[in-house]
């Protein structure tokens, strides 16, 4: 029998590679971490800090630490919500949409490039597997249930 582990940590060590070359732009180079922040925040819509913290699931104190870098390379812009002040909308400013549209385009060449060495059948094949993992990993009760993404 295969060893399923030994495949996903193969699988998701050169998936990480794949992140850690696309996530520098210009000159600002940003963590693999601040590009799912940056990739959730443009795809939310006026998102809450809580929010996008909890869809990453991370706790809200090492997100807090995370969006401050990024406010500071001037990539995310933080708005009190108009109906309660204590809640923080998030924003890509025109400098993190680039950096956001950069990384998107970049992974979208990577990935495109990968797919390359497939035919159509098997490129649907895998794409029609990951989005059936992706669902059974949100039913487990040991897994992301409660995660969005």
């Amino acid at each position: 029998m295969e060893n399923l582990r030994e495949i996903f940590q193969v699988m998701t060590r050169r998936f990480g590679f794949l992140n850690k070359n696309c996530c520098s732009v210009g000159g600002s180079a940003v963590s693999l971490v601040q590009s799912h922040i940056l990739y959730e925040i443009d795809r939310q819509h006026e998102p809450s800090m809580q929010q996008i913290a909890d869809t990453l699931g991370m706790d809200i104190t090492t997100f807090s630490r995370q969006v401050q870098s990024l406010v500071k390379m001037n990539l995310v812009k933080k708005t009190p919500a108009p109906g309660d002040k204590r809640i923080q909308i998030l924003s890509l400013t025109t400098e993190g949409t680039y950096v956001e549209t950069t990384i998107d385009e970049q992974m979208n060449l990577f990935l495109n490039e990968v797919f390359s060495h497939m035919n159509d059948f098997e490129k649907e094949t895998v794409i029609r597997s990951i989005k059936l993992l992706n669902e059974a990993m949100a039913k487990s009760s040991m897994c992301c249930g409660n995660w969005q993404g």
